[in-house]
C-alpha cells in the first residue's frame, strides 16, 4: 500500500472536493483506480446511511398508521406503500428530478408578516439532496411494509400481559410492541438495508448530476472504463468495495440483532 501513498494523498478525499481537481488522463495506474473509486464510495455510504437512518423513523410512523383503525391514517399509509413499492426506483429518480426542476421555477416564499423569506430549492436538483430524498422515501415504504407485518405478528400473549400489568398507550408501545416488532422484523430489515446500499449505484444513472464532479464510486469506475477501454478492472474493483462494505453492514446488523434478542436463550434462537 506504500506504493499508493501519493495517489492516496492526491485523491482519497477528491469525492468531497478535497485534493487534486484534475483526474488522471494518461498512464492510469491500479492505485489511481482503487483510490478514486474508494473515494467515490463515500457518497454511496452517505446515501445509504442517511436514507436508512431517517427512513427508519418514517417507516415506523407509516407502519403504525397502516395498522391504525382510523381510515384517515390507514389509507394514506397504504397508498404511500403501494405507490412506492409498485413503481421502479429508477423511474422514481426521473419523476423526482423533473418535479424538483419545476419547484425553483415556481418559487416558494414564506410570508412572516414583517418579512418574506425565499426558500432555497435549487439544491433539490443536486444528487446529494434530491437523490437522497428519493432513496429515503423508497426505503421508508419497503421498511414500513416489513414493520407492519411484524406489528401484526406480535404475540397476543405479550399484549395481554401488558394489559394485565396496567401498561397502556405509549408506554405499552415503547416497552412491549416496539421491541417485539424490531425482533420480528430485523432479518428482513437487514436485507432491505443491504438492498438500499446496493441501490445507491442507480444514482449515477439517474438525472441527478454529480455536483462539481463529486461523483460516487460508479462515476469514477465509468470514467476509468472510458479512459482505459478496459472495464474489467474498474468494475471488479467497485464490486469488491461493495462486497467489503456489505460484509461490514451485515456484521453491524447481526450485532444489533443479537442485542435485540439478548434475553432469549441461545438454544431457542
Amino acid at each position: 500500500m506504500s506504493l499508493c501513498a501519493q495517489e492516496f494523498s492526491d485523491y482519497a478525499l477528491r469525492a468531497i472536493g478535497i485534493g487534486e481537481r484534475l483526474l488522471p488522463k494518461h498512464d492510469i495506474t491500479l492505485c489511481d483506480q482503487f483510490v478514486l473509486i474508494g473515494s467515490g464510495m463515500m457518497w454511496n455510504i452517505y446515501f445509504a446511511v442517511l436514507a436508512v437512518f431517517f427512513g427508519f423513523f418514517l417507516a415506523t410512523a407509516v407502519a403504525l398508521a397502516r395498522a391504525s383503525d382510523r381510515w384517515f391514517f390507514r389509507l394514506p399509509a397504504k397508498a404511500f406503500i403501494f405507490v412506492i413499492r409498485g413503481s421502479p426506483l429508477f423511474i422514481q429518480f426521473f419523476i423526482a428530478y423533473e418535479a424538483f426542476v419545476l419547484i425553483p421555477k415556481m418559487g416558494i416564499d414564506i410570508n412572516l408578516g414583517f418579512t418574506e423569506i425565499t426558500v432555497e430549492t435549487r439544491w433539490l436538483t443536486k444528487a446529494w439532496l434530491g437523490a437522497l430524498i428519493v432513496l429515503f422515501l423508497n426505503t421508508s415504504a419497503y421498511t414500513a411494509q416489513i414493520f407492519h407485518g411484524a406489528l401484526m405478528s406480535v404475540p397476543k400473549g405479550d399484549l395481554e400481559a401488558a394489559d394485565a400489568i396496567g401498561l397502556s398507550g405509549f408506554k405499552k408501545f415503547r416497552r412491549i410492541v416496539f421491541p417485539a416488532m424490531l425482533r420480528l422484523a430485523w432479518p428482513s430489515y437487514t436485507n432491505e438495508a443491504i438492498f438500499l446500499f446496493h441501490a445507491t449505484t442507480l444514482v449515477f444513472f439517474s438525472s441527478f448530476p454529480a455536483w462539481r464532479q463529486k461523483g460516487d464510486a460508479l462515476y469514477y469506475a465509468s470514467y476509468f472504463a472510458d479512459k482505459t477501454f478496459d472495464p474489467f478492472i474498474p468494475y471488479p474493483i467497485i464490486a469488491l468495495y461493495f462486497v467489503i462494505f456489505t460484509l461490514l453492514l451485515t456484521l453491524l446488523f447481526s450485532f444489533a440483532g443479537r442485542r435485540l434478542n439478548r434475553h432469549i436463550r441461545k438454544d431457542h434462537q
